[in-house]
């Protein structure tokens, strides 16, 4: 367990980054306007368990490789990408089968892959890899407990902290969507425009290149 003044310090600075807008806020916002309020929050569900194991992986040392390797990153940066494009494809494809998603029968059958896309999506988010390699280890009490177990609690308050200000995000642009429910034709719209959110969200990671 890190010290109380640890946990504090890091869940400041996660309060105050969690919100910039990056590949997992972007992707939630374009859930929320695309399927809905609860579509926004299974997905934001499984990008918190997407971004915990990767806090794991980096606590296990997988982060220290991705940091050094030009091509690990490179291949979990192209994965997402790949995923989000993919993604968005498929809502541009079926933008006119949007209005059969928002009765209960669809929602209920979509639940899962509604949840396992986010947790792809978080898993493969190449920025909060780099983050969590360069910062988790900054807040690790030397001669304390396990640097692993300390990181996995501090990585613990940022998924939380996402929980939440992701679900915000979520749910505020769920309600703008409501206005689209009562015509077809807007709702194809919206579904299309989130389509095109994913494949330029991929296509800018893709081609994104690596801080140093």
């Amino acid at each position: 367990m890190p010290p109380v003044t640890s946990l504090v310090a890091f869940g400041a600075l996660s309060a105050v980054l969690v919100p910039i807008p990056g590949p997992s806020v972007m992707f939630v916002v374009s859930r929320a306007v695309s399927l809905g309020r609860r579509a926004a929050l299974l997905t934001v569900v499984g990008n918190a368990v997407g971004l915990y194991l990767q806090v794991l992986l980096v606590a296990a040392g997988l982060g220290v490789v991705v940091e050094k390797s030009a091509v690990v990153f490179t291949s979990v940066k192209l994965v997402g990408a790949g995923y989000l494009v993919w993604l968005g494809v498929q809502a541009i494809a079926h933008r006119k089968e949007l209005a059969q998603v928002l009765d209960a029968a669809g929602t209920v059958r979509r639940r899962r892959s509604l949840v396992q896309d986010g947790i792809v999506v978080g898993v493969t988010n190449p920025k909060t890899v780099l983050f969590f390699t360069a910062i988790l280890p900054q807040f690790v009490e030397a001669g304390g407990a396990p640097a692993a177990s300390q990181m996995a609690v501090l990585g613990l308050v940022f998924v939380v902290i996402a929980l939440v200000l992701d679900s915000a995000w979520g749910l505020v642009a769920g309600t703008a969507r409501t206005w689209f429910l009562g015509s077809p034709q807007r709702l194809e719209k919206i579904g299309g425009a989130g389509g095109l959110v994913m494949v330029g969200l991929g296509l800018s990671l893709a081609f994104s290149t690596r801080q140093n």
